[in-house]
């Protein structure tokens, strides 16, 4: 048994005496492998997979948003795949109201919750139980917010959020355009700066995340992106927008789609296009390294032991 399955087992055996709720946290940087070390766990501890990643909710956007296939899902059972068409919004609110109802269905049914994904907000808006203020998206606050981004940029809309709700615009990353416009969404449409109210924790959490080396974890989003390439992201692109799905919905905005269009329309090469991809998603990498690293209870694993769990997952 490797040091992580051991922790675990005691974890839960110490949660289960109290007679208590426990939930299992995968999370860390994108192409982390965090999906693979998800099924290990699941499929040892008799486990369901909640995922937490704000793309994946999405129908037929499969390649891109590097989704856990149907055989994986015919031997885990998932949660939060699969559940919105490429049109509908999906917010942080709708998360934790969904991801909360699949936990207590899990725990009634006698099996480990685990939550999967490397959306920071998501997973804290439910293991920190935020309190969510009732603010449905609002398309006229959104079509004022876009006006204000094409005449002022990303700057503009960060300066508005600053000057509205300074401590949501210390939380959020200037360059997040769709989080700076969802908490700008919030304040204008309530009034007064979204809250930062934490309700008492429900469940208790044992988080993990699998500590690569930067330039490893880099070279394998490269390596990622040209496997999309490779398995037909064009195709399910352009399948995406013979259904109408254009680039304006926030779905198409998600990393490894918005930045093919201009290839697509003829405006780039597809080298060019896969470039700006890489260099995106090593970003991101880098904004979900810093998000994570400050958490102090998290309970880092090696990749030797990443791949000893893993290997041994596969083979049974």
């Amino acid at each position: 048994m490797t040091d992580l399955f051991h922790h675990l087992t005691l974890f839960l055996r110490e949660v289960q005496k109290k007679d208590e709720k426990a939930l299992i946290v995968i999370c860390g940087p994108t192409a982390s492998g965090k999906t693979s070390l998800s099924l290990a766990i699941a499929k040892h501890f008799d486990g369901e997979i909640i995922s937490a990643d704000s793309a994946q909710v999405y129908k037929k956007m499969n390649i891109g948003t590097d989704k856990v296939t149907v055989n994986e899902r015919k031997q885990v059972k998932h949660h939060l795949i699969d559940i919105r068409n490429p049109d509908q919004n999906f917010t942080m609110a709708d998360f934790k109201r969904e991801a909360t109802q699949a936990i207590e269905d899990i725990h009634r049914r006698k099996k480990v919750p685990i939550i999967c994904g490397g959306t920071g907000l998501y997973i804290n808006s439910v293991i920190q139980n935020y309190e969510l203020p009732a603010a449905p998206p609002n398309q006229e606050i959104r079509d004022e917010l876009q006006a204000e981004y094409e005449k002022g940029g990303k700057e503009k809309l960060y300066k508005m959020l600053l000057d509205l709700d300074p401590a949501s615009a210390a939380k959020i990353h200037p360059n997040n355009v769709r989080y700076v416009a969802r908490a700008l969404e919030i304040v204008l449409q309530t009034k007064k700066p979204k809250p930062s109210a934490k309700g008492k924790p429900p469940y208790h959490v044992f988080k993990i995340a699998i500590s690569w080396d930067r330039e490893i974890l880099y070279e394998r989003i490269n390596n990622r992106i040209d496997e999309q390439i490779e398995e037909g992201l064009l195709n399910e692109i352009k399948s995406l927008q013979a259904e109408g799905y254009g680039e304006e919905l926030q779905s198409m905005s998600a990393l490894g789609y918005k930045e093919y269009f201009p290839y697509l329309k003829g405006d780039k090469p597809l080298e060019e296009c896969k470039d700006q991809l890489k260099q995106n998603t090593r970003n991101f990498a880098k904004r979900q390294f810093t998000w994570f690293r400050k958490e102090e209870d998290l309970y880092w694993i090696e990749p030797e032991e990443f791949f000893a769990l893993t290997k041994e997952s596969n083979a049974s």
